[in-house]
Formats: structure tokens, C-alpha cells, sequence
């Protein structure tokens, strides 16, 4: 019963025929983040694209200037010097064969995946596996490389991925509600940054087209996207 008073009450605080300016919408959403754990603030982007065609798909990584306040668990595929230094950067699984078994039977305890180019012969073939999950390594996003340390430091010090859906949109978390607002402020600039940077060429018209703001359990607030240089 609380709780639904505690949503009643926030879903009264924002007027969802409104536009916000950034610094009112996180303002809102922190007010509105009452849950008793460290809620995830959460960016959604609704971007003038159609991500059926090649040419304009969104996808990326980028770390935020003051991380997401979460920790990922990585996994790496690599053996010998490689499998060595991905467990000296802290990776938490790291593996070849083995790993893969584990993948197949179901156990995928992890967020993000990291393979060195030797071993995309044995990690394609979790393609239907960690594909729809977005978990598939990528070389485009630094997740395919032999720079085992850099790629698993970055998991691991707020690097975020971003990938367009079939509508259009875009979302992930920017931080936590207990971030200051001037935090928050600087991960969704650099985050909205880094997504018109990604501007697809097969992309016409208005690209961003709407955007909001929420936390895990708080209700949604449009932000004012002329606010945000294209």
C-alpha cells in the first residue's frame, strides 16, 4: 500500500504533457527516487532512425565522465598471456573451451564480453547465445582486441554501451540517484554527445526526436531536446 501511494505521489509530481529542462528533470527524478536501494537513473533517446537498415543502426560505447555507479562483471576469452593479464586487470571469468561450455549450458554470469581476435573462431559459435543478449564481442566497439587490460579496465571504471532497438530508441543507465545533480548533468551531456556523434548517414530529418529521464522505480520526465546542440 505504501508503495503504491509512494507511485501515486511521484506520477503527481511530473506532468507528462511537459517538457523539462535538464537541470528540473534530474531534480524531479532524484525527489522521485524513494526506493530503499540506490535506484539506477536511466536515459531513453527516441531517435529519427529505423534500425532494420544497416546504415542506420546506433550502437556504441563511452565511458562517463563519472562512471554509471555500477559494477560489471566481464568476461574474457583468451589463453596464455592474454588470459593472464585479462585476470591481472580484473576480469571476473576469464576462459577458453571451458568457457564456452559454460556459455552454451546456460550460465552467462556476466555483463560484458571481451574476446582477443584468435579466439572469434570459438566465441562465433555463440552467436545465437550472446547475440541477442548483446553480449556478442565486436570489434567496432573494442570488445574484439588484444588489449585485453584497456578493454577490461574500461568495462570496469563506468563504460557504458548504447544500442538503437527496433523503434528507434535508445536507452541506458547514467549513473545512480545518489549521484550529485551536476554528475548526473555531465554523464547525460556526454552520454547525448556521444549518441549524435553516432549520427548513422542513412538517418533523415529530426534525429533526436524525444528523450526522458526516470529512475528504476520512479516515473518518466520528457526533457526539452532543443536544449542539446545537434
Amino acid at each position: 500500500m505504501a508503495k503504491n501511494k509512494r507511485l501515486t505521489a511521484a506520477r503527481a509530481s511530473v506532468d507528462s504533457t511537459k517538457v523539462y529542462g535538464l537541470d528540473e528533470a534530474i531534480g524531479l527524478v532524484k525527489a522521485n527516487a524513494k526506493a530503499k536501494f540506490d535506484e539506477t537513473v536511466e536515459i531513453s533517446m527516441n531517435l529519427g532512425i529505423d534500425p532494420r537498415h544497416a546504415d542506420q543502426m546506433v550502437r556504441g560505447l563511452l565511458s562517463l565522465p563519472n562512471g554509471t555507479g555500477k559494477t560489471l562483471r566481464v568476461a574474457v576469452f583468451a589463453r596464455g598471456p592474454k588470459a593472464e593479464e585479462a585476470q591481472a586487470a580484473g576480469a571476473d571469468i576469464v576462459g577458453a573451451e571451458d568457457l564456452m561450455e559454460k556459455v552454451q549450458a546456460g550460465e552467462i554470469n556476466f555483463d560484458r564480453c571481451i574476446a582477443t581476435p584468435d579466439m572469434m573462431g570459438l566465441v562465433g559459435r555463440l552467436g545465437k547465445v550472446l547475440g541477442p543478449r548483446g553480449l556478442m564481442p565486436n570489434p567496432k566497439l573494442g570488445t574484439v582486441t588484444m588489449d585485453v587490460k584497456g578493454a577490461v579496465t574500461a568495462a570496469k571504471s563506468g563504460q557504458v554501451e548504447y544500442r538503437a532497438e527496433k523503434a528507434g530508441i535508445v536507452h541506458a543507465g547514467i549513473g545512480k540517484a545518489s549521484f550529485g545533480e551536476d554528475k548526473l548533468a555531465e554523464n547525460i551531456r556526454a552520454f547525448v554527445d556521444a549518441v549524435q556523434k553516432a549520427r548513422p548517414t542513412g538517418a533523415k530529418g529530426t534525429y533526436l526526436k524525444k528523450m526522458a529521464l526516470s529512475s528504476t522505480m520512479g516515473p518518466g520526465v520528457h526533457i526539452d531536446v532543443s536544449g542539446f546542440a545537434a
